[in-house]
């Protein structure tokens, strides 16, 4: 007993080229009948595995999935069934065990602070874990995925100061005191925008006296000194030798960032002191109170000195799901599971049918630190260009955009 396949293939000769084969099935008394699995093909496929992997390719060049469905002359459900198994193929091959060096992020998918939580490989550079909302409960979905000894295997989380994550993570990551590492750019973040607080307030004390010297200043105060354009560096000489609040304000978020050079969390603990107790006795409230936060989170900002990670990664990832977003052409639904909008967001380059596997050696660089991969043949991670993430968890294929026909089937 056989059964008549005809997967359509890479093109002759710019012809279209079909492949027909009779696959043996067989019938078992408990399964039923069932069908030989063939290399060169997915079960019930209606592309060979080359033909996919090009189509995958030309989908990740491609701005839109229309432009592929010309280029390949096919059609709008198929370019999206192709992605589907694509991304199946990925999650299967991605590992049960969690990162050894986590970041978590909040990410904002539409106005009115609707949040999301976001889960990434900082080492791989992948999206791991996607919830809904940003509460305790959302980040304590990705930890109870894995037993007690698996998590023992997490080395550090680089995350920013929010207290349901920080909850999270200290009720299921063992020994989590020195592992969490509180982000030094959202931290940078904070003391500038207190800066940016003090500017205003003396702004508009200086307007009732008639004192313009503020005024068209505010992206000099945020500037760290070493990046300020050389034509605004007179403007800051000239208010930094006045006696203007800011300027002193200034000087505190300066100083803040040496203590990012700091190896020794010991030094690292008496340079935060100094300055704390420099912001305490300023007449500053804004930096009083940026002062006061940080002194809560004291023991996990030094961390860094330890671990030497941020969330630059997770923050790379954000702006990838919002690529992704932009070319769904208005779609704003959130994505339907963690699973798939992991997937759909970055795929370990784990590699299609066809492709000579790619290895990564050497250390990777985060931060100031070095880290080391999991192994020579640990996978670098890759974009992914697909979209069926964001269509509200339907498993129906979006149909085309206004103004499009989907092209006939191969």
């Amino acid at each position: 007993m056989s059964m008549l396949i005809m997967p359509s293939h890479l093109d002759t000769c710019q012809l279209k080229t079909f492949l027909h084969a009779r696959v043996p099935r067989v019938e078992c008394p408990e399964h039923g009948v069932l069908q030989v699995k063939v290399p060169w093909v997915e079960a019930k496929g209606r592309f060979t595995l080359l033909m996919e992997r090009l189509i995958i390719e030309v989908l990740r060049e491609c701005v839109t999935v229309s432009g592929t469905c010309r280029l390949m002359r096919i059609s709008w459900d198929e370019a999206w069934n192709v992605m589907d198994r694509a991304v199946r193929r990925g999650q299967t091959r991605k590992k049960t065990t969690p990162a050894r060096y986590l970041g978590i992020d909040e990410k904002a998918f539409r106005k009115s602070h609707d949040d999301m939580t976001v889960v990434c490989d900082l080492l791989g550079g992948t999206v791991e874990f996607v919830a809904q909302d940003c509460k305790t409960e959302s980040l304590e979905d990705y930890y109870r995925q894995f037993t007690a000894q698996q998590l023992e295997s997490i080395r550090a989380v680089a995350k920013d100061m929010w207290e349901p994550y920080f909850k999270a993570t200290i009720k299921h990551v063992p020994d989590t005191a020195h592992k969490i590492v509180h982000d030094r750019f959202h931290i940078m973040q904070h003391v500038g925008q207190a800066v940016d607080k003090v500017r205003r307030q003396e702004h508009r004390e200086l307007l009732r006296q008639e004192d313009e010297c503020l005024k068209g200043t505010k992206y000099i105060w945020l500037y760290r000194e070493e990046n300020l354009p050389d034509k605004h560096r007179p403007t800051l000489e000239a208010l930094k030798a006045t006696n203007l609040k800011v300027a002193t304000a200034w000087a505190m978020k300066e100083s803040l960032s040496g203590l990012w050079n700091y190896l020794s969390v010991g030094w690292a603990k008496q340079f935060m002191k100094r300055w704390l107790t420099w912001v305490r006795k300023s007449d500053l409230p804004p930096m009083r109170k940026v002062g006061e936060m940080l002194s809560r989170h004291l023991d996990n900002i030094l961390t860094f000195c330890r671990h030497r990670i941020t969330n630059g990664a997770a923050e790379g990832l954000n702006s990838k799901i919002m690529a992704i977003k932009r070319r769904a052409c208005g779609t704003t639904s959130r994505p339907p599971s963690a699973s798939s909008a992991a997937a759909w967001t970055s795929i370990p380059d784990r590699h299609e049918p066809g492709y000579p596997r790619k290895t990564r050696k050497g250390p990777i660089r985060l931060g100031y630190g070095l880290l080391e991969p999991e192994s020579d043949t640990e996978p670098s991670a890759r974009a992914f260009y697909a979209v069926r993430s964001l269509h509200n968890g339907s498993k129906k294929v979006p149909p085309a955009p206004n103004g499009s026909r989907p092209l006939e089937s191969r």
